[in-house]
């Protein structure tokens, strides 16, 4: 399993890249795990509906290929990018999404955050509020996107949608559950998340190819 830093990237090129990277890769590919924040931008899914764009604010929306409804990414948030063979490592993808989020849960209780997960709503919560948004796509039996944690993001784009289409969802930030919120970067937040997923994702059991 590879991590790499990508830093503050432009959301297009990221998803293009996620693509060719799920499109050429072969048997003897080893998993990786992107981390980044983006410029600020909306993504519309699959099924997305215009109607949970509520009011356009200057923000791009760019239309893409993982499940689910809208959501924002901007900076101060850490994206993980889960680019891994399913098939390779003989698990459901109702396990992948679980360990995911409860490596995010990890993560968050080394900050003394009680969060968890809420039955119908990929993603993690805190008190019904949503801290981690989540979407996949799986192609050829391999995955791409992945998971974006709120740490200090600025949250006032989420007024401007349904966020991941539930009306009135409420989200949250690290940031603002924590005493240390003024000390959080990206970079500390990014590396102990890419470690939780590491270990959380390990431990799936492989065979040879």
């Amino acid at each position: 399993m590879i991590v790499r830093t990508l830093g503050r990237v432009a959301y297009a090129p990221t998803f293009a890249a996620m693509q060719e990277f799920t499109a050429t890769r072969t048997s003897d590919t080893p998993d990786e795990i992107w981390l980044c924040e983006h410029p600020p931008v909306f993504t519309q899914g699959l099924s997305g509906k215009a109607e949970h764009l509520l009011q356009d604010i200057g923000i791009p929306v760019v239309q893409i290929d993982r499940g689910g409804q809208i959501t924002y990414h901007g900076p101060g948030q850490v994206v993980a990018y889960l680019l891994f063979d399913l098939r390779r490592r003989q698990f459901k993808v109702r396990e992948f999404v679980q360990r995911i989020e409860q490596a995010v849960i990890e993560v968050l209780a080394g900050y003394g955050v009680n969060a968890a997960r809420l039955a119908g709503a990929p993603g993690v919560y805190v008190q019904g509020a949503k801290i981690a948004a989540l979407g996949l796509r799986i192609k050829g039996g391999c995955s791409y996107h992945g998971v974006a944690l709120n740490v200090n993001v600025d949250l006032v784009p989420y007024q401007a949608i349904n966020p991941c289409g539930y009306a009135g969802m409420r989200v949250t930030r690290l940031c603002d559950l924590v005493k240390t919120g003024d000390t959080l970067t990206i970079t500390q937040v990014g590396s102990q998340l890419a470690q939780a997923l590491m270990q959380q994702l390990e431990n799936l059991k492989t065979h040879d190819c």
